[in-house]
């Protein structure tokens, strides 16, 4: 087995996917089956820097160059060889967010993540003129408020993309992105596959009287659908990847796409009426729908699949922080007792707890909010927790009612979806830290979203392993072979999981949950106010 892998890799047959997560860099090289034969990572941190948050180049050069080289000597170390040559590679990252640069390429200011919620007026202006839902972390969103605040960077801008459609132009020469991380910063016409004609023209005469000098398509990247070949990689972009110089050039390169597109490869949920929650820090879920919403709802995003299928996509920027920390101080109290536990069974035992509390956590209350939450109206955020003073106030409910916080914003964009407009959903597929624990995680969100939640066999490689599944469809695909039928035939076949269906109980608690956090949510509103540093 080592020595086919060694052939594969020697051969130029392997597929890399590379993907810049909020805290850690991944890599992923697959062997012909799909299976992961070799992995990097690096950890990195977004850094806030004159109230934005964001990171260099510096760092992302860095961690790009330290991810590749920890895969590279994991590749070494497994098998004796250098990887020089590759079938297909690909790149995916952070959706969102805005990074302009000027005819010389020069970034002409510091990139803005997804995480920044200072685009308030830019949305509140364009979602009545395109009557559609444009987020704050959205990248039209971004470059609009520049506008408005009359930054002076607007009329030098020649092109502007995201952090994965930066690392793919600097190693290929293209500007491109795949339609999923397309639809991420500008509206997508799905029957078209290409950002929207008609709101495109609808932004250029909303800045006409400025004189910008530019129209928005201009400078917005191309888009491309997966299995479209997206250029190759260029000799400089390969030292850019590989200083130590054993890679080569001319690797051909997918369209570079957002992590919410490979989590839906991933999890095998590009199909329409499949969809898939990811929880980690933050926390999002994406439904693949049959047709278009009959309302906006600023609770919702419409995004895309990486093959252009409309997607509904509810994301919120907090999920598990906050369960972390509480965490954390057990875990403190605990050693202060002289008891040294496990991080991993210490979880385990407090999430099993959860499951004896009562369904609806028997009146005890938190809100998880470590950064601003758009789906319910808070640009910052403070962690609270509140109970009424005869509550039941037990391990059990406590731990309850911070893994319902964990989900309740994402059940109030979704009970939206689900519960107002009628969305069909057959099956959901979850995937992230929140699941690690066995039952638990996976329960309650079927609570939350009152569907069948599914946790795979494999737990995939996540989000750099979909990309490598991109870049394989690119060289692999049959002609006319399209990627939902790809990923259920080639990539998933034969595969299993536990699938956990909404108990009655635990849906009718998780909704009395949800009235009363509402209800609740003008004392969080308060803590912002009240609590500023």
């Amino acid at each position: 087995m080592k020595e086919a892998i060694k052939e594969v890799i020697q051969s130029g047959k392997a597929v890399l996917g590379l993907e810049f997560g909020s805290t850690r860099i991944k890599a992923v090289l697959v062997d012909e089956n799909h299976q992961p034969v070799a992995m990097g990572a690096w950890d990195w941190e977004n850094r806030l820097e004159d109230h934005i948050w964001t990171y260099s180049l510096e760092d992302i050069w860095k961690g790009l160059q330290g991810c590749y080289k920890s895969l590279a000597e994991d590749v070494w170390e497994k098998y004796g060889v250098k990887v020089t040559k590759l079938a297909a590679m690909g790149f995916s990252g952070m959706m969102h967010g805005y990074m302009p640069f000027d005819a010389a390429g020069e970034l002409l200011t510091p990139f803005r993540t997804w995480r920044n919620t200072m685009t308030g007026e830019a949305c509140r202006k364009l979602v009545p003129v395109f009557q559609f839902n444009i987020p704050q972390r959205w990248s039209i969103a971004h470059l609009y408020q520049a506008i408005l605040s009359g930054e002076e960077h607007v009329d030098k801008i020649a092109y502007f993309t995201t952090l994965a459609g930066y690392i793919h132009w600097k190693l290929s020469g293209e500007k491109v992105l795949g339609v999923g991380e397309a639809s991420g910063m500008f509206p997508i016409d799905s029957s078209a596959c290409d950002y929207d004609a008609k709101m495109i023209a609808q932004f250029d005469q909303l800045v006409e009287e400025r004189k910008l000098g530019w129209k928005l398509r201009d400078i917005l990247p191309r888009v491309l659908r997966a299995g479209e070949k997206a250029g190759v990689l260029t000799a400089e972009g390969a030292r850019l990847l590989d200083p130590e110089g054993n890679l080569e050039a001319g690797i051909p390169m997918c369209p570079p796409e957002g992590d919410a597109g490979t989590g839906m490869v991933a999890t095998n949920s590009v199909r329409m009426r499949t969809g898939n929650v990811s929880a980690g820090t933050s926390i999002f879920s994406m439904v693949v729908t049959e047709q278009a919403l009959s309302g906006v709802h600023e609770e919702i995003d419409m995004v895309t699949t990486p093959d252009g299928s409309p997607v509904a996509m509810v994301h919120c920027n907090n999920c598990t922080s906050d369960l972390n920390a509480w965490v954390n101080l057990f875990e403190e109290f605990g050693g202060k007792c002289g008891v040294k536990q496990d991080k991993n069974e210490l979880y385990a035992m407090l999430y099993q707890e959860a499951l004896t509390a009562d369904a609806d956590c028997g009146g005890l209350m938190a809100y998880n909010y470590f950064s601003g939450e758009p789906v319910t109206g808070l640009d910052e955020g403070r962690p609270m927790f509140v109970r009424t003073p005869d509550a039941k106030f037990s391990l059990a409910n406590f731990m309850r009612s911070h893994l319902y916080s964990a989900m309740a914003a994402l059940k109030i964009g979704n009970d939206i979806l689900l519960k107002e407009e009628q969305v069909q959903v057959d099956s959901l597929t979850g995937h992230g830290g929140l699941f690690k624990t066995p039952v638990v995680g996976q329960r309650f969100m079927a609570a939350a979203m009152n569907t069948p939640v599914t946790v795979m066999d494999t737990a995939s490689e996540g989000g750099a392993w979909g990309m490598a599944v991109l870049a394989a469809y690119m060289v692999e695909k049959a002609e006319e072979e399209n990627l939902p039928d790809y990923l259920s035939d080639r990539i998933f076949a034969g595969q299993t999981g536990v699938t956990i269906a909404p108990e009655p109980e635990d849906v009718q608690g998780f909704d009395a949950f949800i009235e009363k956090y509402k209800s609740t949510l003008p004392a969080e509103k308060a803590a912002v106010e009240g609590l500023r540093s």
